[in-house]
């Protein structure tokens, strides 16, 4: 069941984020919503709100663990509990090893791994203490296999991939009952591929795009299924993508 489940969402304001956003508020969550840009977090709200939804939101870097402590407790201050947390944020950097864009791999690092990590140090205590919850996580197809230009970005998402399996062995092992879902999209048509700045790989990767991208409420729809199965059931890994695209 969705309805009334207190869902935390990062990187909720725009692409992926936004749309799951929207979609749970419609099935009857309590979405708790976190980014950077705090005035479209406002906007999305208001769509909620217009709609007959439940949400807060606050602004949030998942680089600082300070942020990510302070959403769980906004969570739990205004609806009582966290049921759910999808974390969602990332960055994309698409370029050549050899073309060494090290503020980006630090970068990438910082969001991609460390912001999964502080999301999850964050929820554990309570979800451990209640002996329920979810933590979903978006990772990627480059998150599955090696692609040219993907070194930096691949290997942040295969660590998701490592990453959220063991704890989702480790859960099972330990009785806390916290399912885990990790997602694998393809081309999804959001704002990554603005943070391109390697000119030629930004050419490669619009072209790629444009022939076969989809919309972010493909991946929303995923993480709903995911939500909705039954609390002893999880599905762990979701591959998604363009029908026509050979990813």
């Amino acid at each position: 069941m969705i309805k009334d489940k207190v869902v935390i969402i990062t990187g909720a304001s725009s692409g992926i984020g936004e749309a799951t956003a929207l979609l749970l508020a419609q099935q009857g969550a309590k979405v708790v919503l976190g980014a950077r840009r705090e005035e479209r977090l406002e906007k999305i709200a208001e769509q909620i709100w217009q709609g007959g939804g439940e949400v807060v939101y606050t602004g949030l870097d998942v680089v600082n663990p300070a942020d990510n402590a302070a959403i769980v407790e906004l969570a739990k201050k205004t609806f009582g509990r966290v049921d759910v947390i999808f974390l969602n944020a990332g960055v994309m950097p698409t370029a050549p090893v050899s073309a060494l864009k090290v503020e980006e791999w630090n970068n990438a690092v910082d969001v991609n791994i460390k912001g999964v990590l502080n999301g999850v140090a964050a929820v554990m205590p309570v979800f451990a203490e209640q002996k329920s919850g979810q933590i979903i996580a978006t990772s990627s197809v480059a998150g599955l296999k090696a692609y040219p230009g993907a070194a930096i970005y691949g290997g942040t998402k295969w660590f998701v991939r490592n990453f959220m399996e063991v704890l989702r062995m480790e859960s099972a092992a330990e009785g806390t009952n916290i399912r885990t879902s990790t997602i694998y999209p393809a081309a999804i048509s959001t704002e990554l591929l603005g943070g391109i700045t390697h000119e030629k790989a930004a050419e490669a990767m619009q072209g790629l795009y444009k022939q076969y991208a989809i919309t972010p409420d493909r991946i929303a729809r995923v993480v709903s299924v995911a939500i909705d199965t039954p609390e002893d059931t999880t599905i762990n890994e979701f591959t998604v993508g363009p029908a026509s695209q050979p990813w």
